[in-house]
């Protein structure tokens, strides 16, 4: 059997090449080179930003590859307009958004004000492909407890407003704002999962579905689970670790269904403490292991994720690059380390944003 298609969705910064700072040029870079029918490249809520996203892939390396040809053609179209891409979760210097001017985007910033105006975050999001909602609920209830480790795996914003806010992800921070955002308790199928979409774009709290943030959800447009817990990753080759990890494991909570196992059921409180501690210390302190409740090294519980889901990486022909990269992210840390680094050896944040834009896409 092939494996399941896995496709990502990347969002970056445009940062003045100088100063560092986000600058609202996403119609001006789009404008300047159009908007390729593949590895697309699209506006976000704000203006300072760019997202893009590759076609289906089954292989770790044609994904490897399109998430490199993404990242350059979005910086090609940042240089045109005068700016740089930046795969930052948060600007490290202070900045403001400035809301696209759509209306589904204005009416967001109407409803929500300053949780809106604020979101200046660039997350990573991760499509799975699933054979029906049944087989996608059934997922999505069974991969709550690893995602926290995903989001400790790609922390990538250590800073926000132009001072360090001692958190790894600071942009799971800023999202948990969002009243829709965060873990799910268990749906128990998909005629469950979608009365309570109903009823959350019924309470006319959130403007459409496409507002229900959920760590996990199913696409609206693609038959995907859609995991959008991660920070945007520094390194591509991090976004397709990040990738392929979160294949295995929902080849792995299919697999579990299918055969009829017991779900043992976290509870969401629980959740949204080792939520918590993944976006405070990201791979460089204790995360909740999902296996005990304790706390336990970054390391220990990402190796644990994998002995977890290492049937479906073999089958995929995933785990020799899986287990190589997890050694890589250990040894050198994540995003939130280098932009640490790249702080402790300048004192300038703007450099920090230069040696972001060089990781980006090299």
């Amino acid at each position: 059997m092939e494996p399941r298609t896995m496709g990502v969705e990347e969002e970056f910064l445009l940062v003045d090449p100088d100063s560092g700072r986000p600058r609202a040029l996403a119609w001006a870079a789009l404008n300047a080179t159009g908007r390729p029918a593949e590895h697309q490249i699209e506006d976000e809520m704000q203006l300072q930003q760019l997202e893009t996203g590759t076609e289906p892939c089954q292989s770790l390396g044609e994904l490897d590859k399109q998430l490199r040809t993404c990242r350059g053609r979005a910086a090609e179209s940042a240089l045109a307009a005068g700016a740089h891409l930046a795969a930052l979760a948060t600007s490290p210097i202070a900045a403001t958004g400035l809301p696209t001017p759509e209306a589904r985007y204005q009416r967001i910033v109407r409803r929500f004000g300053l949780v809106a105006e604020d979101e200046l975050t660039c997350g990573c999001h991760i499509h799975v492909g699933v054979d029906s909602d049944a087989e996608g609920v059934a997922v999505i209830d069974r991969i709550r407890p690893w995602l926290a480790p995903l989001l400790a795996l790609s922390a990538n914003s250590p800073f926000w407003q132009g001072r360090d806010s001692s958190y790894a992800s600071y942009r799971s921070q800023v999202w948990s704002r969002w009243p829709s955002a965060g873990p799910t308790e268990l749906f128990g199928g998909p005629e469950q999962y979608h009365e309570l979409i109903h009823a959350m774009t019924a309470s006319d709290t959130v403007v459409d579905s496409g507002m229900v943030y959920f760590d996990a959800r199913l696409s609206e447009h693609y038959p995907t689970v859609e995991v959008r817990v991660a920070d945007v990753c520094l390194h591509a080759e991090d976004a397709g670790l990040l990738a392929v990890l979160t294949r295995a494991l929902v080849e792995t909570e299919a697999r579990a269904w299918r055969d009829g196992r017991t779900l043992a059921p976290t509870r969401g409180e629980l959740l949204r403490l080792a939520r918590w501690r993944a976006g405070r210390s990201g791979m460089a302190g204790d995360l909740v292991d999902p296996g005990t409740g304790r706390p336990a090294p970054a390391a220990s519980v990402l190796r644990d994720l994998y002995s977890h889901v290492r049937s479906a990486l073999v089958d995929a022909g995933d785990d020799d690059a899986v287990s190589t990269r997890l050694d890589l992210v250990v040894r050198r840390g994540t995003g939130a380390e280098a932009q640490r680094k790249a702080y402790r050896e300048s004192g300038r944040l703007a450099d920090v944003v230069s040696d972001a834009v060089r990781r980006t896409t090299t």
